[in-house]
């Protein structure tokens, strides 16, 4: 009989697949065809639907997404990474919460195509409208802006250090220390134009029209040349570096009561 935590890391493991997919076709897309990185998000998914067996990709996706943007929440509130509660260790789990809500507004992307075929046209902007719409919606969404500017923060980092190896496997290739620092890099600089998006939105009054998700901050990309192609291929290699982690990734225990995981190095 497989426990909960056994359950727990299954997940996880199918999230960071999902999250393989997703930026591997990303860094496709944006490396071969100009016309669909153009239409953001919606050309990611677009691009897996056509694939044989695309609808259930896409379902594997739904799931998996969910369960890894679940897994960054409960690192962002539960402290299950052990990051601690000071200003370094809140950045960092603020940064997650970031991460988490991104993955969270992917898995219902994966979810229209999977259902309907289609994504919603605009989807991200007319969310962040309703939240607009809201008491205090504008400081939410620049909040949230600057929760990916931690996050975009904490990857450059580990593209520096190489920190991300303490919880990966010793068994894992040895070519993954040198793919991660290159994909947690191009990750930094697409979560930078997302945070700039949702904090010119929030506090600049920017309109809600100019908030990106993950594709839409590629393409906004597309004509700045080099820079365009390096991260394109720094994503590309991120998505095969998920994939090592699907594998290798040390994922935190569940506890005796079974209900919040605690990190084992």
């Amino acid at each position: 009989m497989v426990d909960k935590s056994e359950k727990f890391k299954t997940l996880v493991r199918v999230g960071y697949f999902s999250r393989a997919i997703l930026y591997t076709v990303l860094g496709l897309i944006a490396l071969t065809s100009v016309g669909e990185i153009s239409k953001g998000t919606d050309g990611i998914f677009r691009a897996i639907e056509n694939f044989p067996a695309g609808t259930l990709i896409l379902w594997l996706m739904v799931i998996g997404l969910l369960a890894y943007a679940l897994f960054r929440f409960a690192s962002t509130f539960l402290d299950i990474e052990n990051h601690g509660s000071d200003a370094v260790g809140w950045g960092k789990r603020l940064g997650h919460a970031g991460s988490a809500i991104g993955h969270l507004a992917l898995a219902w992307s994966s979810y229209q195509f999977a259902t309907s075929g289609s994504g919603s046209d605009g989807g991200a902007q007319k969310a962040a409208a309703g939240v607009m719409s809201m008491d205090l919606g504008g400081a939410i969404l620049g909040i949230l802006g600057v929760a990916f500017f931690l996050a975009a923060f904490n990857q450059a980092k580990k593209a520096l250090t190489g920190s991300f190896m303490e919880r990966i496997s010793a068994s894992a290739p040895s070519q993954t220390s040198i793919m991660g620092r290159i994909g947690f890099a191009a990750r930094a600089v697409v979560f930078v134009v997302i945070g700039w998006s949702l904090f010119n939105a929030g506090f600049l009054s920017g309109g809600s029209e100019q908030v990106k998700t993950l594709g839409d901050a590629v393409a906004s990309l597309a004509g700045q040349g080099v820079i365009f192609t390096l991260v394109a291929i720094g994503l590309l290699i991120f998505g095969l570096f998920s994939l090592i982690l699907a594998r290798y990734r040390i994922i935190p225990d569940m506890d005796s009561d079974g209900k919040v995981p605690s990190f084992r190095a």
